[in-house]
């Protein structure tokens, strides 16, 4: 019997963010199906278990808050020990659906969020997989589309630990510096919907700053499209826009395995092979009704 214990208390006002906390509870229910030991804990005291399941990620780094200080030690505890952390996080198909569509889905790793840090539970791909969450998401995968417009560059919570601290404004800059150099298309620059001052510290006259309310509305027309490492990235490339990674470690990105790295190519880059990218991408992403039944965790447990 394995033991997943879902940390409540590593939710910001657990009993106010109730929504979390179910989606934690669905899991934890799953688990118990399967005949293993679910705990749902509200406590701040990390309890003994095989798999500690988190609600967010958090970095060494992070704010001293109560819920980060718990996610961070529930997670350490359980790797020192040779135990592991299960991490909720984002879906990165959700750019196309918004928030509050009827099939949520959410992405869960391994041990950490990175692909060169955490395991995204892909030993074996079903690609059945995929093709239900295009089913679901109402999304597909658009054949590369060799010409467009305008590049589209997306930037990053500003000094976020994604970025290693950096300002966005000095990458930036010199990102578009270098784009400078080798295309005179126009450039627009998108800000992370997550960062209410983007709109102002982005404002500059060398460049247009987006106020379309999708990512897909800016990807219509672009060129390509050039993230540091983040999420934009994964829906440039399934909506068949080439996309650059400027991260000096390109692979802690999603999309390393289908995106370019070297902006001398802006205007000639690489479409690679898309199909094995996506399926495996699929196997980390589970709906609400598959963390309740316990279809998420019967896949997940032949890892720990």
């Amino acid at each position: 019997m394995k033991t997943v214990v879902g940390y409540a208390s590593g939710i910001p006002n657990p009993h106010k963010n109730q929504h979390k906390v179910d989606i934690l509870k669905r899991y934890i229910d799953g688990v118990q199906k399967h005949g293993d030991k679910g705990i749902l804990h509200y406590g701040n005291n990390i309890i003994d278990s095989d798999v500690n399941l988190i609600q967010g990620w958090v970095h060494a780094g992070s704010a001293a808050s109560p819920h980060l200080v718990l996610r961070r030690r529930a997670h350490e505890i359980n790797i020192n020990k040779g135990k592991h952390s299960f991490i909720a996080d984002s879906n990165l198909f959700n750019y196309a659906v918004g928030k509050m569509h009827n099939m949520q889905y959410l992405r869960y790793s391994m041990d950490g969020v990175f692909p060169t840090t955490g395991n995204y539970f892909t030993n074996t791909v079903d690609p059945n997989r995929w093709n239900q969450i295009q089913k679901d998401l109402n999304i597909s995968m658009k054949d590369w589309r060799p010409q467009g417009v305008h590049v589209l560059i997306c930037t990053q919570r500003n000094g976020g630990w994604s970025m290693g601290g950096l300002s966005v404004v000095d990458w930036l800059t010199k990102t578009i510096k270098e784009v400078r150099k080798h295309t005179d298309r126009p450039i627009i620059v998108r800000g992370h919907p997550g960062d209410k001052h983007a709109p102002k510290y982005l404002k500059n006259k060398d460049w247009q700053v987006s106020k379309a309310p999708s990512i897909i509305d800016d990807l219509r027309n672009a060129h390509c499209s050039i993230t540091y490492n983040s999420s934009p990235s994964v829906a440039s490339a399934i909506e068949g826009i080439p996309t650059f990674i400027t991260d000096p470690t390109p692979q802690i990105s999603q999309a390393y395995a289908v995106a370019n790295t070297d902006l001398s190519n802006v205007e000639t880059p690489l479409m690679f092979e898309r199909t094995e990218w996506v399926q495996k991408l699929a196997m980390s992403h589970w709906n609400f009704n598959e963390l309740s039944s316990g279809d998420a965790w019967a896949h997940m447990r032949d890892y720990v």
